[in-house]
């Protein structure tokens, strides 16, 4: 049975239909990302998924007991507040120190629980969102543009994270984001979104598909060409320094 089963989804906000008969569905342990221009509907779409946003018709089908890990796109913290990582993930009702600790180490964040959240680099950031959100011990987790701010090997060395957790905890993984050469790379499926479902598939499809492309253009189609050789070098010669941006721990 599908994670999530989406049919017939249409919301309107503020008076605008931002999305229109979207049809998809999230399969256990897959990595399916969301992309699309500004304004297509992406966040909107996560958020009727977590049942933030009520839809005007079609309707969102949640496997029973279905645990949802979410990541934002942004968490504004007042700067001046004292506040350690072990403190913020233990908001607001308290986690056991040994869930904490996992947690933690699941998101490559294990030595920064001592730490103060407001000195924390933009990487370090997202990987305690990431920590805070695997707590729930997540069958789909759900991430919002949770690169956004971090430079190109900040948001490929997150991406691989993912990919680990992925490997390792056996959840879905549904993410949106802009990063068009990182995520087609890194997905089992992509899914084109504005407003409606453009064309969905494995990578390689979405980026040949001509809605893909009038969206986009065709830069993408070279990026995953060049993806796939550097993946196959990089181990083929030097299996102990992850350099890809793609799928090293999850395939």
């Amino acid at each position: 049975m599908s994670l999530v089963d989406i049919s017939g989804l249409t919301v309107r906000l503020g008076g605008q239909t931002v999305l229109q008969d979207v049809d998809f569905s999230i399969e256990p342990g897959e990595i399916v990302t969301v992309v699309g221009p500004n304004g297509s509907g992406k966040s909107t779409l996560l958020r009727a998924i977590i049942g933030a946003v009520q839809p005007v018709a079609g309707q969102v089908r949640r496997q029973r007991g279905l645990r949802i890990g979410y990541v934002p796109q942004r968490l504004h913290i007042d700067r001046t507040l004292p506040l350690t990582v072990r403190r913020f993930l233990a908001l607001p009702s308290g986690v056991a120190e040994a869930e904490m600790t996992a947690a933690l180490a699941e998101a490559g964040a294990g030595d920064l629980a001592s730490r103060q959240m407001a000195g924390l680099s933009g990487g370090q950031f997202q990987r305690v969102m990431l920590a805070r959100a695997l707590l729930s011990k997540p069958d789909l987790l759900i991430l919002d543009e949770a690169t956004q701010g971090l430079d190109q090997p900040g948001s490929a060395s997150f991406y691989r994270q993912i990919e680990r957790v992925r490997a390792h905890l056996g959840c879905a993984v549904l993410m949106v984001s802009h990063e068009l050469h990182v995520v087609m790379a890194a997905s089992d499926r992509v899914i084109c979104l504005n407003g409606h479902v453009c064309c969905q598939g494995a990578p390689e499809q979405v980026a040949s598909a001509p809605e893909y492309r009038a969206l986009f253009g065709t830069g993408t189609q070279g990026a995953l060409a060049l993806y796939r050789h550097e993946h196959s070098h990089s181990h083929d010669s030097s299996p102990g320094h992850d350099h890809d941006h793609g799928r090293g721990a999850a395939e």
